[in-house]
């Protein structure tokens, strides 16, 4: 089947499953599905164990207007629908963070997926005779790196070859493949043991790209290989353009190139992600901030490439049966706002706004409502001023997450103008004009929880409330 026929076979499939999902839906309890990802060490395992204990001991969930005007009557959590997707460790990841000897859970490495379902009050002129409504919220984790492979369905090998090998000219991550690409003949008859080792070398430059800060790490199977590690799926690597014979290394590499295309990429889009209602993307923007201007600017396309995966816009019911489900709401969230104080909350809001403009743009165009803001899922830290130099300094204090001493953090004042760092950025300057911001990683803080509170945090219910909180 061409790559056009199969593409014209998933639409028709996806469109008789959506139809079909419209014309039952009045006949069963409703679901909404809520797609959580972000790129690396940005915080999704916490944000999804946080929101879901804070849905289930929802004393902090202030900002829920479902909550705070009594429609949540009970949440509780109930088998997945998708019996061949893992279950998110909910209960695990929970202890690990509130547990006598608290840490950070395991970081996302596949897809997983959680049942939670909400009984709600019911409204309306007939809430009396009909009973309380239930909604399932069914939430899917998956790797950020995943999903900007989606981007990779638009690209030949030639091009992406071309515009990864433009990109890593001049870091320092890349000198080791760079080399290996230049001992290598694109024309050459293909050699499996030279394919491999370019592959592994390849993969190395990623890991350490990704370590150094730069968030254009694709294929994301080269990060997270799972069980594809070692297949011909997995081993190609982006070569200069040649003639590409038959039977050239540069030929087999364009095989492999779509082939993980086909069977990796499509496959997670028509399993999984064309199937989401809601989206969040979380953010480490302070991460890039400490890393510098290269990597600010690299997360900023980033989100751009991500918003183009997504096929946002409106789900009313002509739409679901002539599109496709759409994804109605995407929330973009700077994560770990627990290492500013609050007074600079407004400034890293406004990056995150900045850094999401052109994406968010995009989104509102095709009819999809979209937001911004700052939050931390489980907050680790504490705040207080210190004077330094006749000046009071705005810190936050937690236990380091490497040595579990208690430090205190200024990170460097935030600019009231996000433009003073998305500017040079896109300019291609190599540091921060006006210095350096600091960063830490601090560990969670062994908790005391009253009866009916979860985990503390900073604007997780105003999160849920734009995500869902029209659907309580």
């Amino acid at each position: 089947m061409t790559g056009l026929a199969a593409d014209v076979a998933d639409g028709v499939l996806r469109g008789a499953e959506t139809l079909g999902g419209v014309v039952s839906s009045p006949f069963a309890e409703p679901t909404l599905r809520l797609g959580v990802t972000g790129l690396a060490r940005a915080g999704k395992t916490v944000f999804i164990t946080s929101l879901v204990a804070n849905l289930m001991n929802r004393g902090r969930m202030a900002q829920l207007s479902a909550e705070r005007d009594g429609r949540i009557e009970a949440a509780y959590l109930q088998p997945q629908p998708d019996d061949t997707v893992p279950r998110f460790d909910f209960e695990n990841h929970l202890g690990a963070l509130t547990g006598p000897e608290p840490h950070w859970p395991d970081s996302t490495r596949a897809v997983s997926e959680l049942r939670l379902s909400l009984r709600l009050r019911p409204s309306g002129l007939f809430g009396g005779l009909t009973g309380p409504k239930v909604l399932h919220l069914d939430i899917i984790d998956y790797p950020g790196e995943w999903l900007l492979d989606l981007s990779l369905l638009d690209k030949d090998y030639a091009g992406w070859s071309a515009d990864v090998l433009r990109r890593i000219a001049t870091r320092d991550e890349a000198k080791a493949f760079r080399a290996a690409v230049r001992a290598a003949d694109p024309d050459a008859a293909h050699d499996e043991p030279l394919a491999q080792g370019l592959a592994s070398a390849f993969a190395d430059y990623l890991q350490a790209a990704r370590a150094g800060g730069y968030y254009d790490c694709t294929p994301g199977r080269f990060l997270l290989p799972g069980d594809l590690a070692g297949s011909p799926v997995l081993t190609f690597a982006p070569l200069p353009e040649g003639t590409a014979p038959r039977g050239s290394l540069a030929r087999e590499m364009a095989r492999r190139f779509e082939a993980y295309k086909a069977q990796v990429v499509r496959p997670f889009f028509r399993d999984h992600f064309a199937r989401i209602d809601r989206q969040v993307v979380l953010v480490d923007a302070l991460g890039a901030l400490h890393s510098g201007p290269p990597a600010m600017e690299d997360l900023r396309r980033a989100m751009t490439d991500i918003l183009g995966s997504f096929r946002p816009g409106s789900n009313g019911f002509l739409s679901q049966i002539l599109r496709g489900k759409r994804v109605e709401k995407i929330l973009f969230a700077a994560t770990k706002a627990d290492h500013l104080h609050h007074q600079q909350h407004p400034q890293l809001t406004a990056i995150i706004e900045a850094l999401t403009q052109d994406a968010r743009d995009r989104a509102q165009f095709a009819g999809a409502e979209t937001a911004a803001l700052s939050l931390a899922a489980l907050r680790a830290t504490t705040e207080e001023l210190r004077t330094h130099e006749g000046a009071e300094l705005p810190c936050v204090r937690g236990l380091l997450a490497d040595t579990g001493k208690p430090a205190a953090l200024y990170p460097g004042r935030l600019p009231e103008d996000p433009r003073q760092l998305l500017t040079p950025a896109r300019q291609g300057a190599e540091c921060w004009l006006d210095g350096s911001y600091a960063s830490m990683r601090f560990a969670p803080q062994p908790l005391v929880l009253k009866p009916g509170d979860g985990p503390p945090h900073i604007r997780l219910d105003r999160a849920a409330e734009f995500l869902f909180g029209d659907r309580l």
